[in-house]
């Protein structure tokens, strides 16, 4: 008969960051510990609470399941003499099994009679495996970080305080340190923090929810989000939307109630993102806006427990963000004193890196990388470029950025507007911090996107010189993500950049700073270019030996090299698409070593050589135009005139002919096709059948 399991791990509170991961590796981890025991289960489930983690696990097997072990020995031959009687090679066999030498079997096996030890494990009561298996998955729960309270070995996010643990009615019975398992909970610690027994899943549940926690998740974030908009409408407003704090505010209460505050009307003067950093991400309030996104003189939070005056907790909120607001006035009030080009001297007190210099002289430096992509992509920009890229990090000593650090940029577009800097410049200032996530915005103006790459390659160029260099677990200085920043950037502005002439640039700038050579520099980047771009257009669904192909040859322009991809992604659906690519991987291990040279079609000594020759020249100088204007498509159809031919040649021709004038000329057709070719692919490099 099945039963229920039923665990829960009451705690101090546990920081929200760390819940909604734990409650998916218990899971996985439950789900790998029944299997690995061959206990079989139905639903599992999990819920929690800054307080307590819960697991509840459907239909149990009451025991495990038995287990047939099987270990094939000896062949017969060698296990039992001619009279049939066991040899000391059976004898020793069956010892080393556990079994008497009767017991043993003879089996036919692929290598013959061979004997055989079978033995039927009965399965243990899962309730004793519990008792071991709940105190060691306990304890496998990984969290971000960990501690040890008291005198205790025991790890775990915040310290255990009880531990309820139920199989069908009955505890399972086990100690963690001082902490004897049972079958009492305990409800939100202000409102009804009385233990109380549980009996079963059900049980608990409605009991639970008489002592005020709502343990389920799901069910206080919709709670939540009804409240807010109940709260938010009760002003003629709407609340301004945010997942991440609905999710990180869902796990900081048991029992949520919604508080509706206000502020005064006069800090709505300072910027949008002034206001709402100093609410949703120091305060964890919700603005409200009106229906045209504009903020409200109104915030709402939540709370953790039913005020018993309302008034009370909203006047001590509200005192809270008037502080808070007064401050940030304050500070916007004093940056302004300050023209923006006046804080750069202050930069050079700014330890950037101390391999790597200071803020000022990174400033100096991508200023300089900046201004060389604007004279290769829009030369007619190059004075705002400079600009942006000259006051882009000036806010960084502003007492609003010291402040508040999510507000760096935007602050530096807000007081470039103020002091009178062009509104493009303005905006680029802030742009060029993006994008800031995967799959985040990314600049709009040119300014923005140059400065942008420029920054981000002077970063992952000066670390990589010296020898800061990401490894599988650890990327503290994020070059992965500003890698695919500039990888998304050139992309989203279609941008005919090279970016190994980039490279070359950044690598002759910080020629002061390097601790490696140049060409080792140089060649590492690029290659963790190459990686990031690999594995972006991979996860987006290219398939792997298109991509491989493709950027086999190096990646340089990302623009064409994504055009080549998509391309090739279309023409693998073309009949001619795997001949070709099977034809010409034979025509890479024949050229192998082969140094290539001119044709002379005199010496062609069959019609298959002279057909294919002719019809290279036919088709080479269109497809190579179609290449030169980034017509991949167009380029490919037209060297898929080459399928028969080439077929027909390796059909009808000898390549290595004995004759070696014979031989090198047909090596040098192969060759110049193999040349048009890699214009856009390795088509060796392409999955075949053959």
């Amino acid at each position: 008969m099945a039963k229920e399991l039923l665990l829960e791990i009451g705690t101090e509170e546990i920081p929200a960051a760390f819940l909604p991961k734990a409650l998916k590796d218990m899971e996985q981890n439950i789900t790998r510990e029944f299997s690995e025991n061959r206990i079989g289960h139905g639903r599992i489930k999990t819920m929690g609470t800054p307080r307590r983690l819960l697991l509840s696990v459907r239909d149990v097997d009451e025991r495990q399941e038995d287990q047939l072990l099987e270990k094939i020995g000896p062949s017969t031959k060698v296990a039992f003499d001619e009279s049939g009687k066991p040899t000391k090679a059976a004898i020793g066999f069956a010892r080393g099994q556990g079994i008497d030498v009767s017991d043993l079997e003879q089996i036919e096996t692929p290598k013959g009679q061979q004997i055989c030890s079978r033995k039927k494990i009965i399965g243990e009561d899962t309730k004793t495996i519990l008792t071991d298996l709940l105190p060691r998955f306990i304890l496998a729960i990984p969290f971000r970080k960990s501690m040890r309270w008291m005198d205790m070995d025991v790890r775990f996010a915040r310290p255990v305080h009880w531990i309820l643990a139920l199989f069908g009615d009955e505890v399972v019975p086990f100690n963690m340190e001082n902490i004897a398992s049972g079958n009492i909970s305990h409800g939100h610690r202000f409102m009804a923090p009385e233990p109380f027994e549980v009996n079963g899943f059900e049980d608990y549940l409605e009991k639970i929810k008489g002592h005020f926690v709502v343990v389920d998740p799901v069910k206080r974030k919709n709670i939540i989000s009804d409240e807010l908009k109940n709260a938010a409408g009760n002003v003629n407003g709407f609340v301004l939307e945010n997942e991440d704090l609905l999710e990180e505010v869902s796990f900081l209460v048991e029992y949520p109630s919604v508080v509706l505050g206000s502020f005064d009307r006069e800090y709505l003067a300072l910027p949008k993102e002034v206001l709402t950093t100093a609410m949703m991400k120091h305060q964890k309030y919700f603005p409200v806006v009106d229906t045209h996104g504009n903020l409200l003189p109104y915030f709402i939070t939540i709370n953790n427990t039913l005020a018993r005056d309302p008034s009370v907790v909203t006047r001590g909120n509200e005192k809270v963000i008037r502080a808070r607001l007064a401050d940030a006035r304050f500070f916007f009030e004093e940056d302004q004193k300050t023209p923006l080009e006046n804080r750069l001297e202050d930069l050079k007190d700014v330890i950037f890196h101390t391999l790597l210099g200071t803020s000022y002289e990174k400033i100096m430096r991508f200023k300089d990388l900046a201004s060389y992509i604007a004279e290769k992509i829009k030369p007619q920009i190059a004075q705002q470029v400079d600009r942006v890229a000259l006051l882009c990090k000036a806010d960084l000593e502003t007492l609003m950025v010291c402040e508040f650090a999510e507000l760096q940029g935007i602050m530096g577009r807000e007081y470039a507007l103020i002091q009178g800097e062009e509104p493009i410049v303005a905006k680029a200032i802030y742009e060029h911090y993006l994008p800031v996530s995967a799959g985040g915005n990314l600049p709009e103006t040119d300014e923005g996107s140059i400065v942008s790459i420029a920054d981000k390659m002077d970063t992952i160029t000066g670390c990589f010189g010296v020898g800061l260099i990401p490894t599988g677990t650890a990327d503290p200085y994020a070059l992965r993500r500003q890698a695919l920043g500039i990888i998304n950037v050139v992309i989203d502005r279609d941008y005919c950049l090279e970016l190994d002439k980039l490279a070359d640039k950044s690598i002759s700038i910080l020629a002061g700073r390097l601790k490696r050579t140049p060409e080792e520099t140089k060649s590492d980047v690029m290659n963790f270019l190459k990686g990031r771009f690999e594995n972006q257009l991979i996860s987006r669904g290219y398939s792997y030996d298109v991509v491989d192909s493709v950027l086999s040859g190096g990646v340089s322009d990302i623009v064409q090299s994504l055009k080549r991809i998509e391309s090739m992604e279309t023409f693998k659906k073309h009949p001619d698409f795997e001949p070709l690519a099977i034809a010409f991987k034979r025509v890479v291990n024949i050229l192998k070593d082969f140094e290539g040279g001119s044709i002379d079609p005199s010496v062609f000594d069959s019609s298959s050589e002279d057909n294919l020759y002719h019809t290279l020249i036919d088709i080479r100088e269109t497809a190579n135009e179609c290449i030169d204007k980034g017509r991949y498509s167009d380029a490919l159809s037209e060297m898929a005139t080459l399928r028969k031919p080439v077929d027909s040649f390796f059909d009808e021709v000898m390549v290595m002919a004995e004759d070696e004038k014979i031989r090198f000329n047909r090596l040098s057709l192969l060759e110049e096709i193999s040349k048009l070719f890699h214009r856009i692919a390795d088509f060796s490099r392409i999955v075949t059948s053959v």
